[in-house]
């Protein structure tokens, strides 16, 4: 398969609530040439969507992880707290570098800004 472009779709009982979360907590861009709850994390589309299938909080946040690098980790998480994100891991140190926060979402999703600079 030769990949021309990818976009990441989530779903949500309630994509209002999911779409203002990352609007103006977390801060992605709002993309509005692709819908309303569409939003850009860097080069990638963010979209958020309902379903008829979807009915509370997600049941296994583990299994899909958002990971949005930033450059000031630290920085980032103290603006988010301060507008009542809870975080679950706090500046974790990886083998490979990277230092890791993650947060829950209103859907109880995991999302993690990493702060990453290759020696």
């Amino acid at each position: 398969m030769q990949v021309q472009s990818f976009i990441f779709n989530i779903t949500s009982e309630n994509p209002e609530r999911l779409a203002e979360f990352y609007r103006d907590i977390v801060g992605l861009a709002p993309n509005p040439d692709m819908g309303p709850f569409a939003f850009m994390a860097g080069n990638t589309p963010f979209l958020i969507d309902g379903h008829s299938e979807v009915k509370g909080g997600t049941k296994e946040p583990q299994r899909a992880l958002f990971n949005f690098f930033v450059d000031d980790l630290a920085a980032e998480q103290k603006r988010m707290e301060g507008q009542g994100v809870n975080f679950i891991r706090t500046a974790g140190k990886e083998d490979w570098g990277g230092v890791i926060s993650t947060f829950v979402d209103p859907d109880g999703n995991y999302g993690q800004i990493i702060e990453f600079h290759p020696a």
